[in-house]
């Protein structure tokens, strides 16, 4: 057993230094449930108060690694002790991550940029695009999440994250993201004949002034419910791009580096973007992202013309080659795939079993839960999801709060090394919190 509760949660160390949080930091910050780290190894966190927890979040995709490794702390303290920062100098890590970068893709991905954030990221896809085809327009899709700088933040495919923050970057067209859950256009898949292709072709028809320099898309939407396309929508996408000369942005800030049993989670759809933002997975928890794309898009744009302080810091880029190397090293994109079936197929018997979870999808360590108050209307259910995910912290079990269009959705993602005995655990009180929940309607 992994789990060990000695106090109430949250407690009351956690409460001390959670108040003082909302005396001295920003009202913005955005608080998830008070639980305050005091450590954390593999797939365990322990808190300032003694608790400890299966940790289903991963830093939030991050420590894909599992929480300080080894090894890879002692490769970021032996360059710590060597030199912290050299701007833009060049340095070895950084031609020796770009260099990886580019073997882990494909022939046709041949250059990179390392960046800091994924909004830097793509924001950097984005004027990378548009220099190279001279226009301005880009498709992003409903639910999409790209960040929250002023450009990526135009993207995203949800108006409350640009509410109040006057008008948005122009020459975006949303288009409807394959949910094939709630169906924007009520319809079932494939009967559907993917309406939602074509009804960004009629949209592209009607709301553009044919200056489409990029599509972006995420391959598997985190934030707006852990979605997934069907493969032959993104094939389409790929092919349709081809032909109109649309550079093809795969953001794959929250899926890359084995969280969907593959490096990359453009791979399970047998395409090859032109630009791809990778991120939070890439160093196992040491800010840093990276821009890959074609050489003649990335060598277009002129010497100067993406820069950031911070990005190729050398710290940086040893934690993200030393993290790539122990993924693969260690088969963290067979446990990723495996123990990602063995969540799904538990979590699946568990929805038919519970009246308040209308669906438990997911592929590799990126599942999502949808609760509902009821499986026939799909009633969204988010104050249900809310108190399931309190209970569970309460219980032993570390997931962020609800996300979704609904509110209403639990993601579950943990590190890439967990195994199957913590998976039986963390699932055993997340059933249990669900049917705590269900007896309550």
């Amino acid at each position: 057993m992994v789990v060990r509760i000695k106090t109430e949660i949250p407690g009351p160390n956690s409460r001390e230094i959670t108040d003082k949080s909302s005396e001295y930091e920003a009202k913005a910050v955005k608080r998830q449930f008070p639980v305050i780290w005091a450590r954390a190894r593999g797939v365990t966190v322990e808190d300032v108060d003694g608790n400890r927890y299966l940790d289903f979040t991963s830093g939030i995709l991050v420590a894909n690694i599992g929480h300080s490794h080894p090894g890879h702390i002692a490769k970021i303290q032996e360059q710590a002790g060597k030199y912290l920062n050299c701007y833009n100098f060049v340095n070895p890590w950084r031609v020796k991550l770009a260099e990886k970068l580019v073997g882990l893709t494909s022939a046709g991905l041949n250059k990179v940029f390392i960046a800091t954030t994924g909004a830097e990221a793509v924001e950097f896809a984005v004027k990378a695009a548009k220099y190279y085809t001279g226009r301005h327009e880009i498709i992003s899709f409903y639910g999409g999440y790209h960040g929250k700088t002023y450009g990526a933040e135009s993207l995203n495919g949800k108006a409350s994250s640009r509410t109040g923050f006057g008008p948005a970057m122009p020459g975006v067209i949303f288009s409807p993201y394959p949910n094939c859950y709630r169906c924007d256009f009520e319809r079932e898949y494939p009967a559907c004949e993917l309406f939602c292709f074509k009804f960004l072709q009629r949209k592209v028809e009607t709301e553009s002034s044919r200056n489409i320099a990029a599509l972006i898309i995420e391959p598997f939407q985190g934030g707006a419910g852990q979605i997934m396309p069907p493969p032959v929508f993104v094939q389409k996408l790929a092919e349709w791009c081809a032909a109109n000369k649309v550079v093809f942005i795969m953001d794959e800030t929250q899926t890359s580096f084995g969280r969907t049993g593959r490096m990359f989670a453009f791979e399970h759809f047998g395409v090859e973007p032109d630009l791809v933002v990778a991120g939070k997975g890439i160093s196992g928890g040491i800010p840093i992202t990276a821009l890959i794309g074609r050489d003649r898009i990335m060598d277009n744009l002129p010497a100067g013309s993406l820069s950031s302080t911070h990005g190729g810091n050398p710290i940086a880029c040893c934690a993200a080659v030393t993290s790539i190397e122990i993924i693969e090293e260690e088969g963290l994109l067979n446990n990723s795939e495996q123990m990602g079936q063995y969540l799904l197929e538990k979590g699946r018997k568990l929805c038919k079993e519970s009246g308040i979870i209308g669906d438990f999808r997911g592929i590799g360590l990126m599942a999502g839960v949808e609760i509902v108050r009821d499986k026939e209307t799909k009633n969204p259910a988010p104050d249900l999801a809310k108190q399931i995910v309190n209970e569970c912290i309460k219980k032993g079990l570390l997931l962020i709060q609800p996300i979704g269009f609904y509110g209403n959705v639990i993601r579950m993602a943990p590190p890439l090394v967990i195994r199957r005995e913590e998976i039986d655990e963390a699932l055993a009180i997340f059933a249990e919190a669900v049917s705590q929940m269900s007896s309550r309607i």
